[in-house]
């Protein structure tokens, strides 16, 4: 048996105990070490998440270790033992997304943790496809790789190119991700926030040069001058929030980019005459690909991305249940908290 934590409904964590998952050929058991809180996870938990149900084991920024596994023939490369993370979007391999080598955006996805039962738990079983094996990162690092792949595929879904003007829109551990992922293609960053305390974090320990308080001046005529009057050539969205997005589009250089990492439910609106001038581009980004979490593994390990500048809070297993509420609620200061065993 195996100690599990559900979210039986919005603002109850209930701890159970469940039976250790059997494998069938081509899956791996994985015991978790470490599970990263994303905002998915929170609104979750407040109820704020669309289309979920409960109850529901949360949790999908997870490594661990390969504790057993029954692989395929066409399998290599795994051990016992192995230090692994896991990819969590489980798709189909047949729709027209994943036909076309865009597994993250399935028509039929099941993620980890919001469609499907995730890793709160002590073992999770997953197929042997999700699991990345790298024994030279910590469990820490490697519980990252997840959030930071979605700011490194936003970074390349803008196609980022060195020194454009790349405005991003919030610096949460998304927009920090996508701060470091825009910084190694060399770009200029602009950060847009109304937290001036992660304005200042996003000087100190990741030196962008310019940060704009949206709360405390115009940010277009600021960005306006920072470019001199060129506007920015990718806007990058990772608040979810709609009056930014809507009031993003006005940053946007001719020919610019404009990508949505942030969701949000309601409709967003622009000035059709405004966006078609600029000859500009909009487009969701989705999730990572197999190609983004190679990408942030070799970016962990070769330095140029830092788990300490993500992870600002731990708190056991055991404790996590009466303390979540209390992460929840505190934004301005949890930036990544790390779920340990």
């Amino acid at each position: 048996m195996m100690k599990t934590l559900v979210c039986e409904e919005p603002l109850r964590f209930v701890y159970k105990e469940s039976v250790i998952p059997t494998l069938t050929e081509g899956e791996v058991l994985i015991r978790i070490k470490r599970i990263g809180i994303c905002g998915t996870d929170y609104h979750a938990y407040q109820g704020n998440q669309p289309f979920f149900q409960y109850p529901r084991v949360l949790g999908h920024e997870l490594s661990g270790v390969i504790d057993d596994f029954n692989l395929s023939e066409n399998a290599k490369g795994l051990k016992l033992g192995d230090k692994a993370c896991v990819l969590p979007y489980l798709y189909c391999g047949n729709c027209v997304a994943c036909r076309k080598g865009k597994p993250n955006c399935c028509t039929s996805i099941q993620v980890l943790g919001v469609h499907t039962d995730g890793g709160m738990c002590e073992y999770i079983k997953v197929p042997e496809q999700y699991v990345f094996v790298d024994n030279e990162l910590s469990f820490n690092e490697l519980a990252l790789v997840e959030p930071l792949a979605i700011g490194a595929h936003g970074v390349n879904n803008a196609n980022v190119k060195a020194d454009d003007y790349v405005a991003i829109i919030g610096s949460g551990p998304i927009g920090l991700a996508a701060i470091n992922f825009a910084q190694i293609k060399g770009a200029k960053i602009i950060v847009v926030d109304i937290n001036q305390e992660r304005l200042n974090l996003c000087k100190t320990k990741f030196n962008v040069e310019y940060t704009i308080n949206s709360l405390e001046e115009n940010t277009v005529e600021a960005i306006r001058r920072i470019t001199d009057g060129d506007m920015c050539d990718v806007v990058i969205d990772a608040t979810g929030n709609l009056k930014a997005i809507n009031s993003s589009f006005y940053y946007l250089a001719h020919t610019g980019k404009y990508i949505l990492i942030g969701l949000q439910k309601g409709e967003i609106s622009f000035s059709h005459p405004e966006f078609h001038k600029r000859e500009a581009t909009l487009m969701s980004s989705r999730n990572a690909l197999h190609s983004d979490f190679d990408f942030v593994l070799g970016s962990l390990k070769n330095g140029s991305v830092k788990a300490e500048n993500y992870i600002t809070h731990d708190v056991s297993f055991d404790d996590i249940a009466d303390k979540f509420d209390g992460l929840a609620k505190n934004p301005q200061k949890v930036i990544k908290a790390m779920i340990k065993f």
